[in-house]
């Protein structure tokens, strides 16, 4: 069954705990970024943790291998269950993180969604997002990593371009089907999200600033349960 991460992309302690007080007994899986992260550090990690949550602490590591290797430990000792790193670290670096035990689940980020082909063509000359995200997907897989983090929309083609990795997948810039036409343009359904398999979704904004983030937390659930059954029903 996919599970859903709520983005806690706020920039207050007090704003964290409304959230976790209104999501409980609902949600258990919390991102927690730069943003936050910044701004409280530690704080914000055991907030979570003493609302019964589990913490995806996404800072894109990204840096030496013997720093990252370091940073990982960190995280460990935060007890969170994942951390995200940039697969454009290389090698070395993915491969300094996974050998760290215990850590954290690993997840690489392939290509960030805002980035253009004016962006790309600092790392390739002849950039697509779509073959940087295939290469960098494929090297995070040989270098260790436990998970890929792209957008919803590249799933169905690197799963077609790598069949040979077992590979899960935690994508961002999800919108329920009930909600507004805005929001990123390689966005995707739930739905949509558990027909391609994959294994975590991150929602923010639909949820954190709905006027009842429990009532949009809880209908996304739903949604995800109904496109669950729908897909055992044709198998």
């Amino acid at each position: 069954m996919m599970e859903l991460i709520v983005a806690l992309d706020v920039g207050t302690i007090h704003e964290e705990e409304s959230l976790l007080e209104r999501l409980k007994n609902t949600v258990t899986f919390y991102k927690i970024g730069l943003r936050l992260f910044t701004a409280h550090g530690k704080r914000a990690v055991d907030l979570v943790h003493r609302w019964g949550g589990k913490v995806f602490l996404d800072l894109k590591f990204h840096d030496i291998p013997d720093t990252v290797a370091h940073a990982v430990q960190e995280a460990q000792r935060l007890g969170v269950t994942a951390v995200s790193l940039h697969l454009t670290g290389g090698v070395d670096m993915l491969k300094a993180a996974a050998e760290i035990n215990p850590r954290p689940l690993l997840w690489g980020v392939t290509v960030l969604p805002h980035l253009a082909e004016k962006d790309l063509r600092v790392l390739s000359p002849r950039p697509t997002a779509a073959t940087l995200s295939k290469n960098l997907t494929r090297l995070g897989w040989v270098s260790g990593m436990d998970g890929t983090i792209c957008p919803g929309r590249d799933v169905a083609a690197l799963r077609k371009a790598l069949p040979h990795l077992d590979m899960r997948f935690i994508c961002l810039g999800i919108r329920p089907a009930s909600g507004p036409a805005q929001g990123p343009k390689r966005a995707m359904t739930p739905s949509e999200a558990v027909a391609l398999g994959i294994n975590h979704i991150v929602v923010g904004r639909p949820i954190t600033q709905a006027p009842d983030p429990l009532k949009a937390a809880q209908d996304i659930l739903a949604e995800m349960r109904h496109a669950a059954a729908g897909a055992l029903e044709k198998s």
